[in-house]
């Protein structure tokens, strides 16, 4: 694939999006341009890589952003709403936003779409985030546009805001981790720079269809917070709360916050019991897979990236 391609990437400075970046500056990629509306995050975006192409927009307004998108030759699709209370922040990022992409991808003749779906899309859960993601992915089925949806599960990695990483960080300063119930609650963690790297092979190779990029390891909730306290030698106390306690300390939390890293939605949905077959993706993409434990020293122990963390 010509290194010169143009890429347009959405979502750039999030989790996903910041790793993209990084690989495809790695893999000798010049025109790209980034798109987000996170002004601090797009400032780390920027401290990373200098030199590339930022847009700082709401993709969920119209505006001088998608006359961007003339010249394009590749949309890696990546902005999301992840976390929220409310219904009409999930609907605004996940499903307005895209339909505005996919109007500018469709205007200026983008011809392949890269799409970051989520494992959620065929969970059993019913929540915000589950329904718009589903919505998200349908408006890219149905654009028009050759594409490919990949669906990874939950992420972890470098400049994780949310999830692992904020999990670690909050583990680092209580002496007492809560952990619902027994915390067996099967969990199949995927590193952000694998999944990185499946997206861009997606592109180089042209994929078409949907992928379930799952983690290839199996690992309960609790078994996760206790590899994670062995990597960063914690001695922090894992204790198991009712359900119920739990969940009523973390409604009581959000009482205070606009922004709570874990919502009741993500706690039902911790405890749903998905289980999700991977597709082959190592083989399909010819990516090789980090193993978890591997990842999490990666993760923790980067010198540079380990240190940068995104704002909600």
């Amino acid at each position: 694939m010509d290194k010169n391609s143009r890429i347009i990437v959405t979502g750039a400075s999030g989790l996903l999006g910041q790793n993209i970046i990084l690989l495809l500056r790695e893999k000798g990629y010049t025109n790209l341009l980034a798109i987000d509306m996170h002004r601090k995050n797009i400032a780390i975006l920027r401290d990373l890589n200098p030199g590339l192409e930022i847009i700082e927009a709401d993709l969920a307004e119209q505006g001088k952003w998608q006359e961007a998108f003339s010249g394009g030759d590749i949309l890696i699709q990546c902005h999301a709403r992840i976390t929220s209370l409310t219904l009409d922040e999930f609907q605004r990022d996940n499903e307005v936003a895209t339909v505005n992409v996919l109007a500018a991808s469709k205007k200026h003749g983008i011809p392949y779409i890269v799409h970051i779906s989520s494992s959620v899309v065929i969970s059993v859960s019913d929540d915000y985030y589950t329904n718009t993601k589903k919505v998200q992915e349908q408006l890219v089925d149905e654009c028009g546009i050759m594409n490919c949806s990949l669906r990874p599960p939950l992420m972890f990695g470098w400049f994780d805001k949310k999830h692992l990483g904020w999990l670690s960080r909050f583990m680092s300063r209580t002496p007492i981790f809560p952990i619902p119930g027994n915390g067996k609650y099967l969990r199949q963690p995927l590193w952000a720079r694998d999944m990185a790297a499946v997206a861009i092979a997606a592109m180089e190779q042209r994929k078409e269809g949907k992928y379930n990029i799952i983690g290839r390891e199996e690992v309960n909730y609790i078994d996760i917070i206790r590899k994670i306290k062995k990597v960063k030698r914690l001695n922090t106390i894992i204790m198991c709360l009712p359900y119920r306690l739990f969940k009523f300390l973390m409604d009581f939390y959000a009482i205070f916050s606009k922004r709570p890293p874990f919502t009741s939605q993500q706690l039902a949905a911790l405890t749903a019991g998905d289980y999700f077959t991977p597709d082959p993706w190592w083989d399909i993409f010819g990516v090789p897979y980090t193993s978890f434990e591997e990842a999490l020293k990666l993760t923790f122990e980067h010198p540079k990236y380990s240190k940068i963390v995104l704002e909600p």
